[in-house]
């Protein structure tokens, strides 16, 4: 047999290859996994050539670097039909992959019989491609080593490429380093197992003219290399194009989360908000429409958050909702959707069986809310008025259940508050009567449907008038005369009051000039301000600007304010009054002793007078104790040298009694009733009148208490 003797150079180039092959292999497997359609396709067909030829080129370069006493050249024919066997072996591989998502033991076996059969193939196809005579003698032992071989490194090479096909890690990529070193050396074994097989008789010569090995190997070398590498470069920039596409469109499906969110829930209390209430909703009517159930929609609105926003700030307002929030969605199992529309709105869907669950729900909702709030360093209290519609009794769709379980709440606060309602007709006349009534309380000014009356203050104990408060009424088109607890908390609520309030400074100027004119320019009109409306940055200017306009000296015009809006920002208010009382405009402190006044700041309020709210006035011909609080406050009045106005004085006893405490102005029924300015010439005379003859019969002398002689009879 002819002597035969392997470059070792080209042996470690053969053994390179085979292990370039197999990583290209196996980032080929994961290309194909993570793609789909064509371009799968496209990575499937691409990368089984690009591994067959690597496969190939490593069996012909391993057959070149054994070196023989004679020119070897090889069939071009077969030696391009074992290239396609490698190649076509190498698609099966990859589709038997990337195929399914799991790789039994019988797929893997069936597998690897197939892959190692045309590895096997293309190995001695390309053998048979030497071209001499007479032909190479096998060692069958050899060869059946090197099918074996081929076989094992089939199912090892399918095993590996199938559990390292998924990820794009450093640790994968690392990992599949290792496998292609021990692939690239199982295909190696296999290729020179099966050199060792074939044994070349002594007298073998070369026969026919085929590809002169040099040129071949030359050849093979570079278009392997190249093939190679270049798939391998365009898999490793599809790699990081992927890479970087997979991190934008997991920022984009982050950044969609975050706007669907904010599309669809409140901000502040992560609850859903009106658009993905409007959803739920629509989905539990075709539900309880199908299935033939009910559910129930509970509009919630909080008792006095407004009053902890303006005295504690938004931010101690925002933790309260919070707390709100988490205390509710406690008490809360089952299907449901808590809601927040706004402000301090809540929407409760959730299916019953009975509307007595409904019930059973909203009291537990009530309770909870009733209790305390620990809120920073303050201890709030807050409380939660419910209006219940169920569906299908109390509404036909969102609009209509809505619009039911809101006017039943209104029922609620206007019966007391802290409790829940369910929704009956009636309400809805009502809540429509209400609604109809804010939208032509838009128009009253406009339409000038707003008029004053004109309640004339006395001198204690029977005159002379000194001045008038100005109260407002409304003088509805179809409603006729309405007064003010009629509209003016809805004002408030809508913020129109501040527009009202500002009328009514002009309106009472301009009419006071009018009196003066007629020649009574010691008159003086007092106004109310709103607790909004004293809150207005424009508040000076406003009232400069009626004194200027209407030629009215300061000093005749009184503003009343009420001790609880003062209060609620006694440094604001002290800054506010101050400012107004260097004009010369009177303060006057309105409802004094309903509220929770600080005498250091009352102290530093600038007011010239304080007003008694008319529920002392009322009790004192019935409860002593109130005798006792109007004493005490005509007291600290005169200690802080400020005039006493009482109002709401209607019996000639009270009128005695006010006056021996030392009262300086009176005002009620008993003196006057609140009239249109046309009337007020005619007022004075006709009741003067009629109060000296009932304080003809009342005593003065500080030896008799008009409050204990009943039988003095009221004018």
């Amino acid at each position: 047999m002819l002597a035969t003797s392997y470059d070792s150079f080209i042996v470690i180039v053969s053994v390179l290859v085979a292990m370039l092959a197999s990583f290209t292999a196996l980032d080929m497997a994961g290309r194909v996994v993570h793609s789909t359609g064509k371009v799968a396709l496209v990575w499937l067909f691409g990368g089984g050539f690009s591994m067959g030829i690597g496969i190939w080129a490593m069996h012909f370069i391993g057959m070149l670097s054994m070196s023989m006493e004679m020119v070897m050249s090889y069939n071009a024919g077969l030696t391009a039909f074992s290239a396609a066997i490698a190649v076509c072996a190498s698609i099966f591989a990859l589709w038997l992959v990337c195929s399914s998502a799991d790789l039994p033991l019988s797929r893997l076996v069936g597998g690897a019989l197939i892959l190692g059969s045309g590895v096997v193939a293309m190995h001695y196809t390309g053998m048979a491609a030497l071209m001499f005579s007479p032909g190479i003698v096998w060692k069958w032992g050899w060869v059946g080593l090197s099918v074996v071989i081929a076989l094992a490194a089939s199912g090892a090479a399918l095993w590996l490429a199938f559990n390292l096909r998924e990820g794009q890690t450093s640790r994968i990529t690392l990992l599949r380093i290792g496998a292609s070193v021990v692939m690239g050396c199982a295909i190696a074994g296999m290729h020179y197992t099966g050199m060792m097989a074939a044994e070349f008789p002594v007298h073998s010569h070369p026969v026919g003219q085929g590809v002169n090995s040099n040129w071949l190997a030359i050849l093979v070398t570079v278009v392997t290399i190249s093939i190679l590498g270049i798939t391998l470069l365009v898999s490793m920039l599809d790699a990081r194009m992927q890479a970087r596409t997979s991190i934008l469109a997991s920022s984009l499906a982050e950044a969609n989360r975050e706007l669907a969110q904010l599309a669809l829930h409140d901000n502040l209390t992560r609850l859903p908000n009106r658009i993905l209430l409007e959803d739920r909703l629509e989905q539990a009517i075709n539900k309880a429409n199908r299935e033939q159930t009910q559910f129930a929609l509970m509009f919630m609105d909080l008792d006095g958050f407004k009053a902890v926003n303006d005295a504690f700030g938004h931010h101690i307002g925002d933790s309260l909702l919070v707390g709100v929030t988490e205390r509710m969605s406690q008490q809360m199992n089952g299907y449901h959707t808590l809601a927040r529309l706004g402000g301090d709105e809540f929407v409760l869907l959730v299916e019953i069986d009975d509307p007595n669950d409904a019930a059973a729900i909203a009291d537990k909702l009530v309770k909870a809310v009733g209790r305390s709030f620990d809120i920073s360093r303050y201890e709030l209290v807050v409380s939660l008025s419910l209006g219940i519609a169920v569906y299908p009794g109390d509404g036909m769709d969102e609009r209509e259940l809505m619009f039911n379980a809101d006017a039943a709440m209104y029922h609620t606060k206007n019966n007391g508050r802290n409790g829940y309602t369910f929704f009956q007709p009636s309400m809805n006349i009502q809540a429509q009567s209400q609604l109809q009534l804010n939208n032509d309380l838009w128009q009253a000014l406009d339409n000038d449907e707003l008029r004053l009356f004109y309640q004339p203050k006395y001198c204690a104990p029977c005159g002379p008038i000194l001045g008038f408060e100005a109260l407002l009424r409304w003088e509805h088109p179809k409603r006729g005369l309405l007064s003010p607890d009629k509209f003016l908390p809805m004002a408030e609520k809508t913020g129109m009051i501040v527009n009202i309030g500002n009328w009514v400074i002009h309106e009472a100027c301009r009419q006071l000039r009018q009196w003066h004119l007629q020649g009574h320019p010691d008159w003086s009109v007092a106004v109310n301000l709103s607790a909004l409306q004293f809150e207005q940055s424009n508040l000076v200017e406003t009232v400069v600007d009626a004194l200027e306009k209407h030629q009215i000296p300061a000093e005749l015009l009184t503003l009343e304010v009420t001790e609880t809006t003062a209060m609620r920002d006694p440094d604001e208010s002290v800054r506010i009054l101050t400012e107004l009382t260097q004009l010369g405009v009177k303060a006057s402190i309105d409802d004094f002793g309903t509220g929770y006044s600080s005498l250091l700041y009352l102290k530093r309020l600038p007011a010239s007078e304080l007003k008694i709210d008319r529920a002392f006035v009322n009790e004192l011909q019935h409860q002593k104790e109130d005798a006792t609080i109007v004493s005490a406050i005509v007291a600290l009045a005169q200690s802080l040298q400020l005039k006493v106005v009482a109002e709401g004085v209607e019996t000639a006893e009270q009128q005695a009694f006010l006056t021996r405490l030392g009262c300086n102005t009176l005002q009620g029924y008993l003196l006057g009733k609140p009239v249109p300015p046309d009337r007020v010439p005619d007022l004075a005379n006709f009741v003067l009148a009629e109060t000296d003859e009932a304080l003809a019969d009342v005593s003065l002398s500080p030896e008799v208490d008009p409050l204990l002689t009943p039988q003095v009879a009221a004018v």
